[in-house]
Order: C-alpha cells, then structure tokens, then sequence
C-alpha cells in the first residue's frame, strides 16, 4: 500500500546501496540484510536478536514485534527511538520527513528512459495520447502541454463534432437507429441514444462501428494540419 508502489526500486538493487552505506560508514561492522516477506521479518523469530531500531512513526510497529515476540517465547527486544531528518525542501504535498514516498512522486512526469525509435514512422509530428477516468487530470495535462506548444486534439469535442448534423457519421447514426433519436431541431439526442445503446452489446457495437472510424479519420486529419503547422 504504499504511494506509487510501481516506482519502488528492486530489492537487488535497494540491497546493493545499503550494504555500499553500512561499509561507508563503518567497513568493520557485521551485518546480515535480510529480505522481508512480512511486516515482521526474522525479527520475531530470531534469539540472537537484541535491539531494534525505530522511528516516533514506527514504534508502534516495534512494539507489535515485542508482543509476537512473547507469543513465540522469546525475550523483548530493546527498542531504540531515534529522530528522522527533516526535509527542508519538501512540498505542499510531500511528507516533512525525508522519505522516499516524496522522492517518488518527484519521479512522477520524469522520462524514465528515452522514447523508442521506430524507423517506420515519421519524427514529426510526435503523437502523445493522454487517457484516464474523470479526474484523473487529463484537461490540466493538456493544458500543461499546449503552454509548451503542442498542438491540442481533443477526443471530446470530436465525439460531439462527428454526431452534429452534416457531421461523417449524423446520416449513417440515425439511419442505424431511426429518428426517434433526434431533437426538433435534427440534432440527435445522445441521451436518448445512449438509452438504446448502453446496456446492450450488440446496439452499442453498431454504434461505435459507425463513430469510432469516423473519429480515428478526423483524428488523423488533425494531425496532419498538425504537421502542416509545424
């Protein structure tokens, strides 16, 4: 559970820097780093154990290994408490403490490794798709990107664009589904069309057979006056 879980590094190489701090800061010292499969680990378990340290955040966890350490007959450990460092230059968002959480979400928006060539497509224009649900910040990513100058297509306007009386796809629409689905003024209802057509699988394949086509055309007309404007 813990924020943007996807961008945790791999435990081999969490492990490498870690053992690369232990020998920094004392080459001497024996330590085993064991691989966590549980929110207790060989603290629980193992006798020779002595000590653990923890965080104000964090004791509340140390206790709880204490108490299954009773259950399994062993002795309490002695929890040592120390502070964690502040971060000075955390954000509205981020947590007042180092963390690797905030560390995470900077990573957020970064290229992560450089896009893909692919010989068969053009380098210009560059073609960015932005998807998600309602909320996710689609609108305000755009913007963000045609500040930048990028040229704006936006699916929503073209799904309302390709209905529209004259539109390519008004005449074959109520063709499919009669002019029951149509205002006095000859544009179509899309609330009565959604009636006809949600909930059943076989009317809304007709339907997004008829749009869908009709959209990815003027998509790619879009790109082209795209290109065309540099």
């Amino acid at each position: 559970d813990k924020v943007l879980a996807e961008l945790i590094e791999p435990y081999e190489l969490r492990a490498a820097k870690l053992r690369e701090f232990l020998e920094d800061v004392k080459p001497s010292l024996r330590y085993d780093i064991v691989a966590l499969a549980d929110p207790y680990g060989p603290a629980v378990t193992d006798p020779d154990l002595q000590c653990l340290v923890v965080s104000e955040e964090t004791r509340r966890g140390g206790e709880a290994v204490n108490k299954k350490r009773l259950e399994n007959g062993l002795p309490e450990l002695v929890l040592y408490e120390i502070l964690l460092m502040k971060d000075p230059e955390h954000g509205q968002n981020e947590e007042e403490k180092i963390s690797s959480s905030s560390l995470r979400q900077r990573l957020l928006g970064t290229l992560l490794r450089p896009p893909r060539r692919d010989p068969a497509l053009p380098s210009r224009p560059y073609v960015i798709g932005l998807t998600g649900g309602t909320g996710s910040g689609k609108t305000s990513i755009a913007k963000l990107l045609g500040h930048l100058g990028a040229f704006l297509i936006d699916a929503d306007k073209l799904g309302h664009a390709v209905y529209a009386p004259g539109g390519p796809a008004y005449q074959p629409v109520v063709a499919a589904f009669g002019t029951e689905i149509l205002n006095e003024d000859g544009t179509i209802n899309r609330k009565v069309l959604g009636a006809k057509v949600f909930g059943n699988q076989e009317r809304l394949k007709s339907l997004t057979d008829i749009v869908w086509p009709e959209m990815a055309q003027m998509v790619k007309e879009q790109i082209g006056e795209a290109a065309a404007q540099g």
